[in-house]
């Protein structure tokens, strides 16, 4: 009993906003989470294979070698067919893999066609290997006669594996070895994790097809999982897979229309609002960053959650794309997860449960701020703007009181990057946005006193960005003010009479900052983009993107890098980067350079049009989370700002 190391980067995701489900480009299932999008996960190893009758012949599992695999996402639908062909079988096995809207069930719907020149008699077999809750201890397996089934249960948690055809072998505990002989004992019930299951398809003539269902069932217990199983024998994996491409496409006829002429971009577009709601818990509205690939923290602090500042920018994309109630129940969900004083941490589950943290990041309280402001003039929604007022009221007081009197920025907290702690001018520019947005929303009820506050406080913030935070020597503006650096970087920039600060916290601690951050960052955009707090077309604005452009396009393949010397996954170019360059363009009428950058993004989309968040900056392929919710977030804001302009389809 292990618990095997997942892959970081998966091919594919399903769901129904409760299950989500994680794939690769073989058809094998990596990670499974219900009953949220982000926790708990349950699958350590799910194995599906055929065998060929024959003395010493062995199960032919189609994740390893000898298969040659394609993949699509059935058109308008978050329905996944993946087709592997063994050429030394002679045997082509499709995969259509879907979880049903509304249900608790997982479909995955085989058809295995004989290619060969002669029959073939032909097992099924499947290897489920469960640690549920993501437990190697305490989980049992069970063989379910009634429904003829393996169960897998933890606490709370059940899951029911099983097909309508009639199971010829199971087996309990301890089946890897024999699932790959198909020789299963018969054991009932074992407290393990893993168990098997195998079917005769009887004899396939050359040219022949046959159809296996296979189905995974959750439940609250194994009573319940058993008869979700049931349920969804009896109803089909036809009739359920026609539900479940009529729920997409139905949800795909619910965005505001759009003439995109440009096939690929019509393609991504279509899937980056697909992903939205996969990526999008049904019952609290919160969008997690992106499906989870590093549960142990390997090289990043864990991407299965819900960031202030990603779902800002998600769901303002959503809100222009039409999905104005998807946006509303998010907004709804921050009420129930501000502090008392105002302030949203760093990030939640999806549920609203805090989640591991580092600290507070002001721009997210700002972003929270500025996307409710912007759903309400999107939508002049009275109801919505009634109902959220008091945490507008709260947020922007908080933002209104957590500011430096010495430099009348934000205090200091983390960047928008999670690597270092100071004012930063993108938390300031985000923490602009939110109370010019409070501000206008204050005068929208009445309460004028509050309007000019906030407005006053969000005039500080840009009055100090003008004034003190332009750096003449790199042609942009400033990183950050205040900068915290360790002790050896203090002392040098000290002895170079650069400007320097040492605080002490009560208990004797010091912290060393620099007075000023001159590092070039894409981040700084975000100063006209999209909080519009200094001009786009500001000649200092303008110079900024210019030098951004100069210094981080990525040499080989393109695309915009975040800062120098970025070293997280390589420091590679990344999607969103290079997009918030292109809505830049758009904005000062760079229509040509907008467009080029949205093609570059569409290069690098994945075989099924997902987007991840990085591009390895040597071999052009997705180098890191796949997909990520912002990139696509970022897709569907530079394709509407282009045909705003009038330039998508030039």
């Amino acid at each position: 009993m292990w618990m095997r190391k997942k892959p970081y980067l998966t091919d594919a995701i399903i769901g129904n906003s409760k299950m989500l489900a994680s794939i690769t480009k073989d058809g094998q299932l990596q990670r499974l989470t219900w009953p949220a999008i982000d926790f708990p996960q349950h699958v350590n190893r799910f194995y599906t294979g055929v065998q060929l009758s024959g003395p010493d012949s062995e199960t032919d599992f189609l994740h390893e070698k000898g298969w040659e695999y394609r993949q699509v996402y059935e058109e308008n639908t978050n329905i996944l067919v993946t087709n592997g062909f063994n050429s030394e079988l002679g045997i082509e096995v499709t995969q259509k893999d879907f979880i049903v809207p509304g249900k608790d069930v997982f479909v995955r719907d085989y058809s295995i066609m004989n290619h060969s020149a002669s029959a073939r008699n032909l097992s099924f077999v499947v290897y489920s290997d469960f640690m549920v809750d993501d437990r190697k201890r305490y989980n049992t397996v069970l063989y379910n006669f009634s429904e003829d089934c393996l169960i897998h249960y933890f606490r709370q948690y059940a899951f029911a594996v099983g097909s309508s055809r009639e199971a010829a072998q199971y087996q309990c505990g301890n089946a890897w070895e024999a699932a790959k002989v198909n020789h299963l004992n018969g054991n009932q019930i074992m407290n393990k994790t893993d168990g098997a299951l195998s079917w005769d398809l009887g004899l396939l003539r050359p040219g022949e097809q046959v159809h296996f269902p296979l189905f995974i069932a959750a439940g609250a217990d194994i009573g319940e999982a058993a008869s979700v199983l049931s349920t969804a024998k009896e109803a089909g994996a036809e009739e359920l897979s026609m539900i479940t491409a009529s729920y997409w496409e139905d949800f795909l006829k619910q965005a505001k229309k759009m003439n995109i002429e440009n096939e690929q971009v019509k393609k991504i577009y279509n899937r980056s609002l697909l992903t939205f709601k996969l990526l999008n818990n049904e019952a609290t509205g919160a969008f997690i960053a992106g499906p989870e690939v590093d549960e142990d923290y390997d090289y990043s602090g864990g991407y299965a959650y819900c960031w202030g500042r990603d779902a800002a920018y998600i769901a303002t994309a959503a809100d222009k794309a039409g999905y104005h109630d998807l946006v509303s129940t998010f907004y709804y969900s921050t009420v129930t997860t501000q502090r008392e004083d105002g302030a949203w941490e760093h990030r939640f589950n999806s549920d609203g449960v805090l989640a591991p943290t580092w600290g507070i990041q002001i721009d997210e309280c700002g972003s929270i701020l500025w996307g409710i402001h912007h759903h309400y003039m999107l939508t002049k929604d009275e109801e919505f703007l009634k109902t959220i007022w008091p945490a507008v009221e709260k947020g922007a007081d908080f933002l209104h009181s957590y500011i430096d009197p010495e430099t009348n920025l934000p205090y200091p907290s983390n960047d928008l990057w999670e690597k270092r702690n100071g004012e930063h001018t993108y938390s300031s520019a985000a923490v602009y946005g939110g109370l010019k947005g409070a501000a206008e929303l204050a005068r929208i009820r009445n309460k004028g006193t509050l309007a000019e506050k906030w407005d006053e406080t969000a005039n500080l913030i840009k009055k100090t960005i003008e004034e003190r935070c332009w750096n003449e020597e790199t042609g942009t503006y400033l990183r950050a003010l205040k900068l915290a650096v360790d002790k050896v970087k203090y002392e040098e920039a000290k002895s170079t009479g650069k400007a320097v600060l040492m605080e002490e916290n009560q208990k004797g601690y010091k912290t060393f900052r620099l007075m000023e951050d001159p590092v070039v960052d894409i981040c700084l955009l975000g100063l006209s983009v999209p909080f519009n707090m200094i001009d786009a077309e500001d000649e200092r604005m303008e110079k900024t993107a210019e030098t951004i452009e100069k210094l981080l396009t990525s040499p080989v393949v393109g695309g915009i890098e975040r800062f120098p010397g970025d070293v997280y996954i390589g420091g590679n170019p990344w999607i969103l980067t290079t997009l918030w360059l292109a809505q830049y363009n758009v904005i000062i009428g760079k229509f040509e350079e907008a467009r080029e950058y949205l093609n570059w993004a569409v290069k690098h989309a994945n075989h099924l049009g997902l987007l991840p968040e990085q591009i390895d900056k040597n071999t052009g392929e997705p180098a890191w989370v796949m997909p990520l919710t912002w990139s696509h977030a970022m897709f569907v804001l530079t394709v509407i700002a282009l045909d705003e302009a009038g330039e998508l389809n030039k």
